[in-house]
């Protein structure tokens, strides 16, 4: 991938925030959201400005654990549902910018179509059936 389909810097905060990019950053656009580490990225993009504001619980005064266990009871459901979400998110990234949205489910597809052939593979398939 050529830097020239690499989004700059203010485009990718944009892109952060919701915005769409160019047609020509399809491909950078397809392998962010559906590539090697999508659901990775997804969840730490989610996370991360969350956390960071949390953090803030820190300054209160007292044990340690009172304000992590604050944090966790915003964390732990947070991360639940931000995972939950996350195929109907990137579907309506793939929508917005262009993109066939059944590219989430690819890889599954692929998977189950292997897992198939090597079963009627092994066990053949009957025709009455």
């Amino acid at each position: 991938m050529s830097d020239s389909q690499r989004p700059s810097p203010s485009q990718y905060v944009g892109y952060l925030c919701g915005r769409t990019l160019p047609d020509s950053m399809q491909d950078w656009v397809r392998n962010d959201l559906v590539g090697p580490g999508a659901s990775v990225r997804y969840v730490l993009r989610f996370m991360l400005p969350v956390a960071a504001v949390l953090a803030l619980f820190l300054l209160i005064p007292g044990p340690i654990w009172i304000p992590l266990a604050m944090m966790a009871l915003l964390l732990l459901p947070l991360l639940y549902f931000a995972v939950a979400l996350m195929n109907i998110y990137r579907r309506h990234r793939l929508l917005s910018h262009g993109l066939d949205p059944d590219l989430v489910g690819e890889k599954a597809q692929r998977r189950a179509d292997r897992t198939r052939e090597d079963y009627e593979r092994r066990h053949g398939r009957t025709e009455d059936q």
